[in-house]
């Protein structure tokens, strides 16, 4: 008789394709297709009076699904819950073991950081039980988040509107949000002055206003009157000072899923959400030609930026045999990377599972996205076990009239090192480049003065978040976790508590008052060293240094003496409506924004004397180049933005890119705008027309 099968069982379908592709027929593979049990929907699903006790049920929906995994475990003695590498996914793997009847002492659960034949059958080989203090610490978050949103939110839906949400992380995030719109509306902006000195050296030397006056070179108005009046075109300045050194700059570390989530909303144009999805299909694995279906890169949940041995040799095998054994880190000087306190040491940062498999033997098996992350991903990590860039930093000072003081700084890159091949993305951006050559001058020279430039400036207020900054700052903060980022920013968008807007997320007024009301009554709920020390508690609990339940007994108490409290003291808020530009057809009064079961409509402001509604119409302040409507915001099936002419369907005009208020110099029409590279374009929207231009 022929032994049967072990089954593995994994999350999703397309992880259990490429398993199977490569262990073959001796093992069955299926999905759970993630959770199989859960907290009630319908319910609070939490004895509070009982230690916390959850109360799990399958997942509506999941019950064939269920029995279908019961009666193929019946029929193996080996089972083997390949669930992913965190907290969640050993949670997802007890789950399994329940229902299954597993029990979590049994050495069937298996791990492992990349989708390849050799991880899956190493992990199979090292089958472990279940680590009950992950399971505990993913309960204590489950339960925390399920007693805050389904005892925060009714009140939010009595006190607000109805069909609210209110989250110990999100609601943190979303008071970051508020709290710097805020402070950009209070922001003054002050003068400042800058002067810039241009010398007649071969080619013209160009230096900036250093001192004595001022701080930093910014100087007050009267400065720099005193400055240029002693300073000034036809006099000599004297070069009392050149210094160079070399320096070295050194790659940035492999991708953890905060930095990758950053630097592909920066470089890509990617939303956190989109990012996430693209990762997970890159790590599930996805068919390539001659090769099958495999994993690309390796578990794309990580704060780590550890690289495992076999990576490292691999990476130094390429780089050598493309670039040459200079460019290899190993040659010179390393940057000693430390990982921040919490990290999972097992973990590694994100990287491709083959780094032979070069992004370019891709491009008939990706689609163009998938291709264009998975070759952020593939640069980076090569770059980074690549030899440092080493340039020579020059600095030149300058003494004119007044022992007033200029300084110019250049660089010469000497070796390009990992920048042969990548550079990271500033956050305006741009890539990050040395600046260019000085003209060779020497000490005691002097030079005659050509041009003074004093140029004035206004100081400007810290910038509105992007969804990368905004990761990256709860990052720092220590909210949430890596596979949190994506969902929060995504709930505070549908609840309409932020707005992206040109890559930028603004607070709504709705936002405004859940923060101010959270902030009044449940203050820890939006406290930023709150959230993140409850992090803390969580990771402890991971260690066994912390009971699950305690944390959350000394979480609720207090909560619940603040919610009823709340309950008693709260009014009814009113929310400002928000006012358009449209009028009510009937009366004639401004009509407003309003929120019904089915979202946003427009109602008429003089309600409930005029009745009047209608759809709510989103304006781009672009006219349609055909009849000369207003183009407006429109919604494909798959929920993608384009837009179109108001008219529809008597004017049919379509276009992918955002129009703007401004108007084409060469015909009239509309403009829009589009992204060409990394740089975002004006084009005019007039067929035929083709005028474009850099946007400002």
């Amino acid at each position: 008789m022929a032994r049967p099968k072990p089954l593995i069982i994994v999350e999703s379908p397309a992880k259990a394709k490429t398993i199977s592709r490569f262990l073959g027929s001796r093992y069955q593979v299926k999905a759970s297709m993630g959770h199989v049990r859960d907290l009630p929907k319908s319910q609070f699903g939490v004895d509070v009076e009982q230690g916390f006790q959850p109360r799990y049920i399958t997942i509506r929906g999941k019950g064939g699904l269920v029995k279908e995994l019961k009666d193929a475990a019946k029929k193996t003695d080996r089972v083997y819950l390949a669930t992913d590498p965190d907290r969640e996914g050993e949670a997802i793997a007890w789950h399994l073991g329940e229902a299954l009847g597993i029990k979590p002492d049994d050495a069937q659960r298996i791990e492992f950081h990349e989708i390849t034949k050799d991880a899956v059958t190493d992990a199979i080989r090292h089958a472990r039980p279940i680590d009950m203090h992950l399971v505990d610490a993913q309960q204590a978050r489950r339960v925390l988040d399920r007693v805050v949103g389904y005892q925060l939110s009714p009140l939010l839906w009595r006190k607000v509107r109805p069909g609210l949400s209110a989250g110990r992380v999100q609601s943190a995030a979303l008071k970051l949000i508020v709290d710097r719109e805020r402070e950009i509306q209070a922001f003054t902006p002050e003068e400042y002055y800058t002067i810039e000195l241009s010398a007649d050296s071969k080619p013209a030397l160009k230096a900036d206003y250093a001192g004595p006056l001022g701080q930093k070179g910014r100087i007050s108005q009267e400065e720099a009157g005193r400055v240029t009046d002693v300073v000034r075109p036809g006099q000599n300045v004297e070069v009392v000072s050149v210094k160079t050194r070399e320096r070295r700059r050194f790659p940035a570390s492999p991708f953890t899923t905060s930095t990758l989530q950053q630097e592909a909303s920066r470089r890509l144009g990617f939303s956190v959400k989109r990012t996430m999805s693209l990762a997970q299909q890159l790590y599930e694995g996805l068919e390539v030609a001659g090769e099958g279906t495999v994993g690309l890169v390796t578990y794309i949940r990580t704060d780590s930026t550890r690289v495992a041995d076999v990576a490292v040799t691999d990476a130094r095998a390429y780089i050598e045999s493309t670039y040459g054994s200079q460019f290899w880190k190993g040659t010179g000087p390393k940057r000693q990377e430390k990982e921040k306190p919490g990290v999972q040491g097992a973990h590694e940062a994100i990287r491709p599972t083959v780094v032979m498999r070069h992004p370019d033997s891709l491009k008939n098996s990706l689609s163009r996205d998938q291709l264009r992350l998975y070759r952020l991903i593939w640069e980076r990590f090569v770059a980074s076990q690549m030899a440092p860039m080493v340039y020579d930093a020059t600095t030149i000072e300058l003494r004119g009239e007044g022992q007033h003081i200029f300084r110019a700084h250049g660089a010469v890159v000497k070796f390009a090192g990992y920048a042969t091949l990548y550079q990271e993305t500033r956050e305006d951006g741009t890539d990050e480049a040395g600046q260019g050559p000085l003209p060779l001058v020497k000490e005691g020279q002097i030079l005659t003065i050509l041009e003074v430039t004093p140029s004035q400036h206004f100081t400007e207020p810290p910038p509105r978040f992007t969804e990368a900054s905004l990761v990256k700052t709860l990052e720092e903060l220590g909210i949430g976790r890596p596979s949190t980022y994506a969902p929060i920013i995504d709930t505070l968008l549908q609840r309409d508590y932020a707005r992206r807007e040109q890559k930028k997320l603004t607070p709504t007024d709705l936002g405004g008052v859940v923060v101010d009301l959270l902030e009044k009554y449940f203050p820890e709920i939006v406290d930023i060293s709150f959230t993140a020390a409850v992090e803390d508690q969580l990771d402890r609990v991971e260690e066994a240094e912390l009971g699950w339940r305690q944390v959350l007994n000394d979480f609720y108490r207090p909560f619940a003496e603040e919610l009823a409290k709340a309950d008693a003291d709260i009014e009814k808020v009113a929310v400002p409506s928000e006012v358009t530009d449209e009028v009510c057809a009937v009366c004639g009064k401004p009509m407003v924004v309003k929120y019904g079961r089915f979202g946003k409509f427009l109602a008429c402001s003089g309600y409930p004397e005029c009745t009047n509604t209608q759809a709510l119409v989103e304006k781009t302040g672009g006219m349609c180049p055909k009849c000369g409507s207003d183009l407006v915001v429109r919604r494909s099936k798959r929920g993608r933005t384009f837009y179109g002419c108001r008219a529809y369907p008597e004017c049919d005009f379509v276009t992918w890119w955002r129009p703007t208020e401004k108007n084409c110099p060469r015909c009239g029409s509309s403009m829009a705008m589009r992204r060409k590279g990394r740089q975002d374009t004006l084009v005019c929207l007039k067929e035929g027309c083709g005028f474009e231009e850099e946007a400002q």
